[in-house]
């Protein structure tokens, strides 16, 4: 009995890996390895789950109650709603919020939230000459999951919005230096960008044409739509 390509799927997948959005297909990668021809549809069906249409939608949030936020609950809505600023939610499929992300727009990568605060505001007054287009770098400064496995489904919507941007051409975290959130955005696909004195940056690369070219070759394979 063949091995159902092995060293090909192997290298589609290394190449999925780093990204956010693939990174459930890597967690049974033995398995996936060892698949043979007598069990294709499994491996046919496994995939189609995995890579299947999000369930999720991104939506700007108007309020909401910044106690909940563990991350920076110092920072009131007034702050999160200022010049260059948003708070988008993760509505799921029975229209409730999974998870909160705030973001501040920029044109440099901030070490402190006051850096944060000064940069976004330039870059909104900025944009008024550039036809209302802010920062070209969104910085997600906090994220809280309000239903398991919210924090990874909206890293995913969120890489997709700003893969999407006409002008967003990086997405950069401001985070606390704390374990749990280099562990999360490294977990979700993050790489380290520098740590600073009281905080750390994570990037998440968006620029990544060659994994998606890999993912289309590896649907018309699997024949997933």
């Amino acid at each position: 009995m063949e091995i159902l390509n092995r060293e090909k799927l192997k290298e589609v997948l290394q190449r999925w890996k780093e990204h956010p959005s693939i990174t459930g297909l890597m967690e049974k990668f033995s398995q996936l390895q060892s698949y043979t021809n007598k069990n294709y549809k499994n491996l046919e069906l496994y995939t189609k789950q995995k890579i299947k249409e999000s369930k999720y939608e991104l939506v700007e949030l108007p309020y909401i109650d910044v106690k909940e936020d563990p991350v920076r609950p110092e920072l009131d809505l007034a702050f999160r709603q200022s010049y260059g600023r948003k708070i988008y939610g993760l509505k799921d499929d029975v229209g409730e919020i999974s998870a909160v992300m705030c973001f501040a727009f920029t044109n440099e990568v901030p070490k402190t939230v006051e850096e944060m605060d000064s940069l976004s505001y330039d870059a909104a007054l900025q944009s008024v000459h550039r036809a209302g287009i802010q920062g070209s770098i969104a910085i997600a400064y906090t994220v809280w999951a309000k239903k398991k496995g919210g924090g990874r489904a909206i890293v995913n919507e969120v890489y997709k919005m700003v893969k999407k941007s006409n002008h967003l051409n990086r997405l950069v975290t401001l985070s606390p230096l704390t374990k749990m959130a280099r562990n999360f955005h490294i977990k979700n696909g993050a790489k380290e960008l520098q740590v600073n004195e009281k905080s750390q940056n994570f990037e998440y690369d968006i620029t990544l044409e060659d994994w998606e070219t890999a993912l289309v070759k590896a649907k018309g394979f699997l024949k997933v739509k």
